[in-house]
């Protein structure tokens, strides 16, 4: 591990880290004392985004550990196989959890967003001894979204089967990144910095393949790992917190998310945020104090009645 020796501009007092695992490097922001939690963004953002959740957490009294996913941002980008397998959601929660041992922590809570959500349902599946508590934030499996998926999917998530194609999206997206990210990228919600190391990111044509990778991996070998899941009936040990935007569409489309998740673990609660789609830079509040009072909380089976 190599300390950046850059100065922050977000997250002060926060330690920046390059962490070499699992075959690539992982950029990483960790800071605080107390129980860990590691939080993993979606797309198409950086560890920056939780850049107003994770100081909340730290003077809850928990330590965040934050990194880039491997293809985003700053952390390494693997040159892509046909299998997608190195971009696949089994390799970035391994990433994960070898970056936690580096970092000195055996167990934890992790919360994901987006595309984190199903790194972080992958994490608490692969490694169920060392995640303590699995916070999904406006997610649900990418098996029970696909088995879902309708006309309304197709149409609101059509990116999806785009990113999917080979070397098309790269040509489109790379052409003009700030076009293409200008509707998910607004200064003034984001926060300036947070808003010019997301577009920093996107100038990188490495990036943009990494990320459609991500997406490549989605609906192929991650798809593939969720129904052997199921078939072997291997379900989510720990406790699960779901947390959902008011103005994003999880409900349209599934209707009660607790209910969808009934397949992938016992232990489930859920709330929805006052928010639209990138809740944790829109409410962090809300997602803070949510997030830490589940990392406290008993399980659901020792509550009484």
């Amino acid at each position: 591990m190599s300390d950046t020796g850059e100065v922050p501009r977000l997250f002060p007092g926060f330690t920046e880290s390059v962490v070499a695992v699992n075959g690539t490097t992982l950029f990483v922001r960790h800071g605080g004392s107390g129980t860990p939690i590691l939080l993993l963004h979606g797309h198409p953002r950086t560890s920056a985004t939780w850049h107003r959740v994770a100081p909340r957490l730290v003077a809850a009294g928990f330590t965040v550990v934050a990194p880039d996913l491997r293809g985003y941002g700053r952390s390494g980008k693997p040159e892509p196989d046909e299998s997608h397998r190195l971009h696949s959601k089994r390799a970035m929660a391994t990433d994960a959890a070898e970056l936690m041992t580096v970092l000195g922590f055996d167990r934890f809570a992790v919360a994901g967003h987006d595309r984190g959500s199903y790194v972080a349902l992958r994490l608490a599946l692969d490694h169920p001894a060392r995640v303590t508590r699995l916070v999904s934030m406006d997610g649900v499996p990418i098996s029970e979204a696909i088995e879902r998926a309708d006309a309304c999917f197709a149409t609101a998530w059509w990116h999806w089967f785009f990113f999917a194609q080979p070397e098309i999206p790269e040509r489109v997206i790379t052409a003009d990144p700030d076009a293409w990210y200008a509707d998910k990228a607004d200064a003034a919600t984001m926060g300036v910095a947070n808003h010019d190391e997301l577009m920093r990111a996107v100038h990188d044509p490495r990036t943009i393949r990494g990320m459609l990778e991500d997406y490549r991996a989605g609906l192929t070998v991650d798809l593939d790992d969720e129904r052997a899941d199921r078939l072997r009936g291997h379900r989510v040990a720990c406790p699960v917190l779901l947390l959902w935007s008011s103005r994003d569409d999880l409900e349209d489309l599934y209707g009660d998310p607790l209910a969808v998740w009934a397949g992938w673990a016992d232990d489930r609660r859920g709330a929805r945020i006052e928010s639209g789609h990138h809740m944790a830079e829109e409410a962090p509040d809300q997602v803070a104090a949510a997030i830490a009072g589940f990392a406290r909380s008993p399980s659901a089976s020792s509550l009484k009645p």
